[in-house]
């Protein structure tokens, strides 16, 4: 029973371009960044500049400081509305910051009777709708994609590019559309320009870690989802990303290391107790086990949760078969 397993990649819906909140990638990759430098009233570098960024319509803040050069970088930072201030030395300075997925910058002069920039309100409400009409386009390939409109959906990702050129999740979701038409070798070049441009985006590495499996490249997905792993901070027994940990587990899974799929699957469905697919191998791995009940019942919650999923007859016909052994 060892084979490849690897469920349909449904595109992501990706609020991240520009500030949605309907994503169902791993939150660790919806993230931006911002950097700049902060220089004094001679345009010298100010090193040690506390930089502040506080998000306007929520609690998370974010906090850094001016290297000696005066740049400063954060990144991490969830996309939305927000404050940038830096300040040292009695001397403050700050401006109204709109994070999303691409790098902003913002740079500094500190000096008396130093004060944030204001956007006139004709400039506000044009980013405002520069950034509506983006996010529509990005959910419109996204829905074209689960709809099987695969080059619709493609040209719409490039479209959004063509305004923001380093989202690296609109490279992730076109090497998924490309995976839905089995074009490997285009995937795998849109995978590979997520990362070029957004070298920490671990849904790129995890597309990669699937595309290799499907592929039975086994050697390169295991780099791949290690690499996925360690972006988005997990490993099987800690904190992490659902699909990473599941792409972990069919590489065991392909290994004939059961014990081992299982452990990852159980961390996978830990952090997404709704992984219809960590449900499915687990049944798998568990009739592999020889724990027919357990698997029993993996294979009920999948049909469940997915009952329309790539693997919802196989699931209903095992769990029909297993029933029996459930106590």
């Amino acid at each position: 029973m060892v084979g490849t397993l690897i469920g349909r990649r449904s595109v992501v819906i990706c609020a991240a371009v520009l500030g949605l909140a309907v994503c169902s990638a791993p939150a660790s990759a919806q993230t931006g960044q911002v950097k700049g430098k902060v220089v004094d009233a001679q345009n010298k570098p100010v090193e040690g500049a506390k930089i502040t960024i506080a998000q306007t319509d929520g609690n998370r803040r974010f906090e850094t400081k001016s290297k000696k050069g005066g740049d400063f970088l954060q990144i991490g930072i969830v996309p939305g509305n927000y404050t940038i201030t830096a300040e040292k030395d009695g001397l403050k300075q700050e401006f109204p910051l709109r994070i999303t997925l691409d790098m902003k910058e913002v740079n500094f002069t500190l000096k008396a009777g130093g004060a944030g920039g204001e956007m006139s309100k004709e400039e506000a409400e044009k980013a405002r709708a520069r950034v509506e009409g983006l996010r529509t386009k990005f959910a419109e390939g996204a829905t074209l994609s689960n709809a099987g409109k695969y080059d619709e959906a493609i040209a719409k990702f490039n479209e959004v590019l063509v305004d923001v050129p380093t989202c690296g999740e609109c490279y992730v979701n076109i090497g998924s559309t490309y995976m839905l038409k089995k074009d490997y070798e285009q995937a795998e070049a849109a995978y590979r320009k997520a990362i070029s441009v957004s070298p920490k985006l671990a849904d790129a590495y995890n597309g990669l870690a699937t595309m290799y499996n499907t592929q039975k490249k086994f050697k390169e997905a295991q780099e791949m989802s290690a690499e996925a792993s360690k972006l988005s901070g997990g490993v099987a027994g800690g904190a992490g990303s659902a699909d990473t940990l599941y792409n972990q587990a069919v590489i065991s899974w392909n290994a004939n290391d059961f014990a081992k799929a299982q452990e990852h699957l159980t961390a996978a469905l830990t952090v997404n107790a709704n992984h219809a697919e960590s449900h499915f191998l687990l049944g798998k791995v568990l009739l592999n086990l020889g724990k027919l009940p357990e698997a029993a019942k993996e294979f009920e919650i999948y049909v469940k949760v997915a009952p329309t999923g790539p693997n919802a007859k196989e699931a209903q016909s095992n769990f029909d078969m297993l029933k029996q052994y459930i106590k």
